[in-house]
């Protein structure tokens, strides 16, 4: 038996230039961090040949390729996996429409557990690269690859996409002290907007407008640039105008990125001591991320008592085995 955690993440800004069409002519640039919530995913062998999986629901199969669960059933075919298993994800927050990057997580997750069952050791580079292939290649999801990878590295990381990079991705950890990394996450509230949605539809719709958004996309990848200067720095307050101005660039990339209920989340959160603030990942609900200086935290939480906080820190570790015990055949 192993058991795999896998982080969750944050965007901090840039999110949308890591889209092929746009990032293979303007290169992206996305600022990321992984966080202290994650995917568990759990492999036993079995004594008979079945494949046992379970999740919302549960499947008894013969085959890898009976099997249901698309995202198990591709990492699976990669690994080499065989018969004789049992598997089971477990995950601390809703494990679909989050905008967390639960989907990334898992898949990731998938690979290092299967990986090591088969005694086989992934580098970060080959889990992320490999999760983007049976996400955005197989499963053709319409989405981008920062997920994949800040899962798989884990850590307060720039990533840079397109040019001239081998794969088309390169990262790079954001080197400060652990003290002003802290103090950084210290200001950085997440509050959960009780809206759980499918990213598909918004994804969809904003890959294909592309083309008309690159001026909107140029100035989100260049704030996710000015954000890891202004944390290399130290200029932390900088960071809520940063988010804010995402944001705003954000709204405009699809329809159903924002709604009425996350307008006034936002309203409220600036009105009460907020800097900043956006939607984390595709938007249309899932998380609302929110800069707020310590001395006015308390009266945003009062403000917004009736939606749910999520405590949170940095992660500096990606995708790794934390329980392991192998079996001997005398």
């Amino acid at each position: 038996m192993l058991i795999t955690q896998t982080p969750l993440r944050i965007s901090l800004a840039g999110g949308g230039t890591d889209f092929a069409d746009f990032y293979r002519e303007h290169g992206g640039t996305v600022l990321s961090t992984a966080i202290d919530k994650y995917i568990f995913v759990i492999i036993n062998e079995r004594y008979d040949e079945k494949i046992y999986i379970d999740y919302s629901r549960k499947e008894i199969v013969d085959s890898i390729d009976e099997i249901e669960h698309d995202l198990v059933r591709e990492a699976a075919r990669i690994t080499g996996m065989t018969n004789g298993f049992e598997i089971a994800m477990m995950a601390d927050i809703p494990s679909e429409g989050s905008g967390l990057g639960s989907s990334s997580s898992v898949t990731v997750g998938l690979l290092n557990a299967f990986y090591h069952y088969l005694g086989v050791q992934p580098s970060a580079e080959q889990l992320a690269r490999e999760a983007c292939r049976i996400e955005i290649d197989i499963l053709d999801r319409p989405i981008g690859r920062q997920d994949q990878y800040i899962a798989a590295y884990g850590g307060l990381r720039r990533f840079d996409f397109g040019g001239d990079r081998p794969g088309e991705v390169s990262t790079s950890a954001v080197d400060v002290a652990r003290d002003d990394l802290r103090r950084l996450g210290s200001n950085l509230l997440l509050f959960f907007t009780s809206i759980v949605r499918k990213s598909s539809s918004i994804l969809t719709e904003q890959k294909a407008k592309i083309v008309d958004s690159v001026g909107s996309l140029t100035a989100i990848r260049d704030l996710a640039r000015q954000a890891e200067q202004a944390t290399l720095e130290g200029r932390h307050e900088e960071i809520g105008e940063i988010l804010l101005k995402n944001w705003e660039l954000k709204k405009g990339l699809a329809s159903g990125v924002s709604n009425p209920q996350i307008d006034e989340m936002m309203e409220i959160a600036l009105a009460n001591g907020a800097t900043g603030g956006k939607i984390s990942g595709a938007g249309g609900g899932g998380f609302l991320l929110c800069y707020v200086p310590r001395e006015h935290q308390d009266r945003l939480r009062k403000a917004l008592s009736a939606y749910r906080e999520m405590p949170f820190m940095f992660e500096p570790f990606g995708s790794r085995v934390t329980f392991q015990q192998r079996r001997y055949t005398w």
